[in-house]
């Protein structure tokens, strides 16, 4: 009941199955009636018929011959009926092993006429042989019978009580013999035949006792059982070594078989401090791994972990389970298909003094998100992250906590579908998450520091909030250094994190962030990146250039720089090569939308949306940062962060074409061509920013008309209705920038009559396309 209201099912059902093993009539008959029913009668109808068939026969007896006959009759129906429940308890319980083959169906035969037709007197306390299974022999009643209390609490030694034996070697099969039964006291239905053909005024019926308890978890521990304790300071195997004298002699293989088989929660605890002593013993011998290996005693010491509340017995199990899935990855299959959903180790995970053993225990099975569906799960890994500093040392093996709870963390924010990644992420970044990777990135080996990038990456993308909070708080330095590592993958989460951390929706935080990067530690920051630019995978050096350029602006951009060219090629050759890689396209796309520049609070590009909005488009204010209710103080600030934008987006302009020339301005105007929806509205981006920034300097005017020339075709072609309507009102703007230049418009103007109507229509949502209208009449 208990395992019931804990929602335990699997559990459950194995103790209420032990029930009908332990004392089927009683089981049967008052305690559980309806259940036996439903699920054991129908096996046993068979009994049923046998039993009015011969009650008949008896019934035409003598009338001195008929009681005795009937006591007979009653007495084989029962005890073969209570075998039958017995055996397909058992089969019942097999079906309940996960991952266990399916066991055959019991065949429970009908009793000899002659167990109940010979003389009463004779049989008091004898049986006809009946032929079982070894297996299912010792399941019920172990290995071997002892002076045991029955019903009546007379004490039957071993002179009342003979059992033969007699092993076939083929079938694998005893016979019983000579087994006392005494009264249980029950009392039985009325509809059940036996008591339909009970002779008036005859004895009562023996029935067999049983020495086993009908409620495990309510059995009398040893004498000297250990009791429930804190767990000390020492280790598992010195323990397992000082708590063996504290237990009932008992014998290795006995205590395996306790693991595997009993129901009792003290003899299971004691077995598993002689098992765990043994194993230190041996050292870890062959043949006792073997014999701990079965999927039985495996499940079994799943179950002692699941519901022992002694502290020294739960490490003890931990790392019997730690030591035999660390030796064999059966081992570990065995466990998560007894633990689907990691129920028992998240039990461990909740305790006060076991949780970073258990963290380290669950590292080794390597679970995967799916089995981590509670809501638990975030909580108690940030309490393993916090607190697991010291190595946990299990047995022979020994862990990191910090190390377990990053590989859990990755399993819980990247393993699910999008909404269930970004809801933990938040729920991690809200109990305090972000410090404690921090702290791990700097002070963490590689692996480590590896994960934890990527970690940092899934908060940042679902909760932007926490962005301008990692960007202020988190050293460089450790970022660097994995761009420094031999690992791919950790120079990939080194490359997300710099990309995410940089786009802040201030420039004036922009550049802060830079310098940093650029300054933080003994390491030449540019140079690493240029390494890294040069080895890198295809699809990772865009963002790689976009960074190193953004680095570069820092300086003098008068100035030759081999990290400037670098980085431009870099970025022409990913624009060339996009074609042939969906994820180069995606990369490059993020990678121009990087320079441009402007990002909201949550770290979302907005280059475009102010792009349009300065292009009338939008309905709202003109200005994207001005509105009523700002004081003047704080409009003022708008205003100085605006000018510092701007400034940073012509130097950045200046940078691109003077070293890009026109290999970058021809890479963006193929891009458009092309049509690849992301990467060509990103390029239009691209180009109406950049010709924006350049219509207002000066010093470029031998750029603006170059550009013009390359890019003009590509933006009239994007003035057509097939493209979408954002797309048109940035070309006309870009155009609108250019014509402002004297020399650019003999490459615009005169306009054709197709160009003409399209403006027309296009002039109705944005005031470009009347200036270009405008524009165009004047000229002509």
């Amino acid at each position: 009941m208990v395992y019931k209201i804990e929602r335990n099912d699997w559990v459950s059902a194995r103790h209420l199955l032990q029930v009908f093993v332990d004392a089927p009539f009683l089981a049967r008959k008052n305690l559980l009636p309806d259940l036996w029913d439903h699920f054991f009668l129908p096996h046993l109808l068979h009994l049923k018929v046998w039993y009015s068939k011969e009650a008949e026969l008896v019934a035409g007896w003598e009338v001195e011959d008929r009681d005795q006959r009937m006591k007979g009759l009653n007495t084989a129906y029962f005890d073969q009926m209570d075998r039958g429940t017995a055996q397909f308890a058992l089969y019942y319980k097999e079906w309940l092993k996960i991952g266990g083959k399916a066991p055959p169906v019991p065949s429970v035969s009908l009793p000899s006429r002659t167990s109940y037709l010979e003389p009463w007197g004779k049989r008091s306390v004898s049986l006809s042989r009946c032929s079982i299974n070894r297996n299912l022999y010792q399941a019920v009643f172990g290995t071997s019978l002892e002076p045991e209390d029955i019903g009546d609490g007379l004490l039957i030694n071993d002179t009342d009580l003979a059992v033969e034996r007699e092993l076939d070697s083929k079938e694998g099969s005893c016979k019983l013999e000579n087994t006392v039964h005494g009264d249980m006291g029950a009392h039985r239905k009325e509809s059940d035949p036996a008591e339909a053909h009970q002779v008036p005024g005859a004895a009562p019926v023996p029935h067999k006792s049983y020495s086993f308890r009908l409620f495990s978890c309510h059995s009398e521990p040893y004498k000297d059982a250990i009791h429930h304790a804190r767990v000390s300071k020492k280790g598992p195997d010195a323990i397992a070594k000082e708590s063996v004298s504290n237990v009932p002699p008992l014998n290795v293989g006995q205590a395996i078989t306790l693991i595997s088989d009993s129901d009792s929660i003290s003899d299971c605890e004691a077995a598993v401090h002689l098992v765990a002593k043994a194993w230190l013993d041996s050292h870890g011998d062959s043949i006792l791994e073997t014999a701990l290996s079965s999927s039985s005693v495996i499940e079994g010491l799943l179950v002692v972990t699941f519901t022992s509340k002694d502290d020294k017995v739960l490490e003890l199990a931990i790392s019997l389970l730690v030591e035999l899935v660390s030796r064999n990855e059966v081992n570990r299959q065995v466990v998560l298909n007894a633990d689907p959903q990691l129920e028992i180790f998240l039990r461990l995970l909740r305790s006060n003094n076991l949780f970073l053993k258990a963290a380290v225990a669950l590292y080794l099975l390597k679970p995967k998100a799916k089995q981590m569906l509670s809501l638990d799960w975030i909580p108690l890994v940030m309490r393993v992250l916090d607190h697991g500093d010291q190595m946990q040392t299990l047995f022979t093996v020994r862990g990191s906590p910090k190390s377990a709870a990053l590989y859990f963390l990755d399993q819980l924010l990247m393993g699910f579908d999008v909404d269930r990644n970004v809801e933990n992420a938040k729920q991690m970044v809200a109990l305090g998450g972000l410090d404690l990777l921090i702290k791990r990135l700097e002070i963490g080996d590689a692996y480590d520091r590896k994960r934890c990038a990527s970690l940092l990456v899934t908060c940042v993308q679902a909760d932007g909030r926490c962005r301008d909070y990692l960007a202020g708080n988190i050293k460089k330095a450790p970022i660097i250094q994995l761009l420094l590592g031999n690992q791919l993958k950790s120079k990939g989460s080194a490359l997300f994190l710099l990309s995410e951390l940089v786009c802040l929706s201030r420039t004036t935080q922009i550049i802060r962030f830079l310098k940093e990067l650029k300054n933080d530690g003994c390491l030449n920051t540019m140079h690493v990146l240029l390494v890294y630019l040069q080895q890198a995978p295809l699809e990772q050096r865009p963002l790689a250039a976009a960074i190193l350029l953004l680095l570069d602006l820092l300086g003098d951009p008068l100035q030759y720089s081999v990290y400037r060219e670098e980085g431009i090629d870099a970025m022409v050759a990913a624009l060339e090569w996009n074609l042939h890689h969906k994820e180069v396209q995606e990369q490059c796309s993020r990678a121009l939308l990087l320079l441009g520049g402007r990002f909201s609070c949550l770290g979302e590009t907005t280059a475009e949306t102010w792009l349009l909005k300065r292009a009338g488009l939008d309905d709202g204010p003109s200005d994207l940062f001005r509105s009523k209710e700002i004081p003047a103080v704080e409009n003022a600030k708008v205003d100085e962060e605006e000018k510092m934008t701007e400034e940073w987006l012509r130097k950045l302009a200046m940078v691109l074409l003077t070293s890009g020339k026109k290999r970058f301005l021809v890479a963006l105007s193929n891009c458009i061509a092309d049509g690849i929806p992301s990467l060509a509205r990103s390029c239009l981006v691209t180009v109406a920013w950049m010709s924006s920034s350049l219509s207002t300097l000066h010093s470029a005017n031998s750029l603006q008309p170059l550009a013009c020339y390359i890019l003009a075709p590509r933006l009239f072609e994007s003035l057509n209705y097939d493209r979408a309507l954002e797309e048109r009102v940035l070309a006309s703007l870009s155009l609108l920038n250019f014509v402002r230049h004297p020399e650019c418009l003999p490459k615009i103007f005169p306009l054709d009559k197709e160009t003409i109507n399209l403006l027309q229509d296009l002039a109705q949502v944005t005031w470009t396309a009347k200036e270009l209208l405008f524009t165009c009449c004047r000229c002509s």
